[in-house]
């Protein structure tokens, strides 16, 4: 009963704590120094970003062609589609660079249950990165950043004891499904600047492709999101 009652103890500090360090980057991200602090951080959100956009391209059949990353944490997924394309196709595209975060934040924090799925989780991770930068990635910061965490993660795969390497893909795990609130509103513009670019904002994209205004597809993937957080929760502390 001890054991039981301590283990209990462990998950809901533990849990305490990322969503402490999460909310913490989400205000550090807002000032300079902050910024600087986390800008691995950035730039992998912004991977898992614009990959959720190029793997809802591919999974809707289209092509997928480059990823660039820019200096200021900035990116964008260029795509070829076809021009006979539905707007339910369009609608899936855009959303996957919101909600796809968290569906892999949601995996790997779930990935946590186990030693050998955390394990396995961090070189999946790990290598996506490097295996990204080669295939997709043409931009000078995506293929220096990038490859970089992709081999700090692999590093701590095969170094880092057991508790570590939870920690680090339930952290992980927790960036990815908070990073779409890593910009100010973002769900909740229509569009902005992107590489000096005007572009539409996803939220944007997925209101002119189906109905309802920018802000409720906002709404309904920040619901999204959460959900996702606290599902993979639920599932990795459940014993």
């Amino acid at each position: 009963m001890k054991a039981r009652q301590s283990a209990g103890k462990f998950c809901r500090q533990r849990i305490a704590l990322l969503v402490i360090l999460g909310l913490g980057s989400l205000m550090l991200w807002h000032t300079p120094f902050g910024a600087l602090l986390l800008y691995p951080f950035t730039i992998l959100t912004t991977w898992f970003h614009e990959m959720g956009h190029g793997l809802a391209v591919i999974a809707m059949g289209e092509r997928f062609d480059h990823l660039l990353i820019y200096p200021d944490g900035s990116g964008v997924a260029v795509s070829e589609v076809s021009p006979d394309r539905n707007v339910v196709q369009d609608a899936i595209i855009a959303a996957g660079g919101p909600i796809g975060p968290a569906l892999a934040g949601a995996a790997l924090i779930a990935s946590s249950r186990s030693l050998r799925g955390t394990r396995i989780a961090l070189a999946v991770l790990g290598a996506a990165l490097l295996v990204s930068a080669a295939i997709w990635v043409r931009s000078l910061t995506g293929m220096v950043v990038l490859p970089l965490v992709g081999i700090a993660i692999l590093a701590i795969a095969r170094r880092a004891n057991a508790d570590q390497q939870r920690f680090a893909i339930q952290l992980l795990g927790v960036q990815a499904c908070i990073s779409v609130w890593s910009q100010t509103g973002y769900l909740f513009t229509e569009g902005g600047t992107i590489g000096g670019l005007p572009q539409i904002s996803d939220t944007g994209a997925i209101a002119q492709a189906l109905f309802l205004p920018y802000w409720f597809w906002g709404i309904v993937l920040s619901i999204a999101n959460i959900a996702l957080l606290w599902w993979s929760f639920r599932y990795a502390f459940r014993r």
